[in-house]
């Protein structure tokens, strides 16, 4: 049930960042050409917190990303980091590693052939910067 809606939370996400737009523009949008999510409550919240910490959950990813600058990586791969540094980092009931692991499967599935092994890394090291700030997951 959470990663049909986790899949949906990165295509609104996707939505989001390819046509310029929030969450009350890009749900409603995602809603015409989708079936609603089965755990909406977690869609929601994924989506707009996402938007809400667009500014730190960026800043964890250009600060895990060295030699990368986020504005150049794959819209797939820039989304799917943005969902994972977010569990990481707001999802309090989601473990680093479901949190990671998921992502992962999310970048095989849409993203290129080597945006799997991209997204683990990155999000290994947001998991890294994270646990020396909070406690342990």
């Amino acid at each position: 049930m959470r990663r049909e809606s986790r899949e949906k939370a990165f295509q609104t996400l996707f939505l989001m960042d390819a046509l310029g737009v929030g969450p009350d523009e890009a749900i409603p949008l995602f809603a015409l050409a989708s079936s609603p999510p089965r755990d909406a409550e977690y869609y929601d919240g994924t989506v707009r917190g996402v938007w809400e910490h667009r500014v730190e959950i960026d800043g964890l990813i250009r600060d895990a990303a060295e030699n990368w600058r986020l504005e150049r990586m794959a819209l797939v791969d820039r989304n799917i980091l943005r969902l994972g540094a977010y569990e990481i980092r707001h999802g309090r009931d989601i473990p680093f590693a479901v949190a990671i692991n998921e992502a992962v499967d999310l970048a095989k599935r849409f993203g290129a052939e080597e945006s799997g092994a991209f997204v683990n890394g990155i999000l290994d090291r947001i998991a890294e910067l994270v646990r020396k700030k909070t406690p342990a997951r």
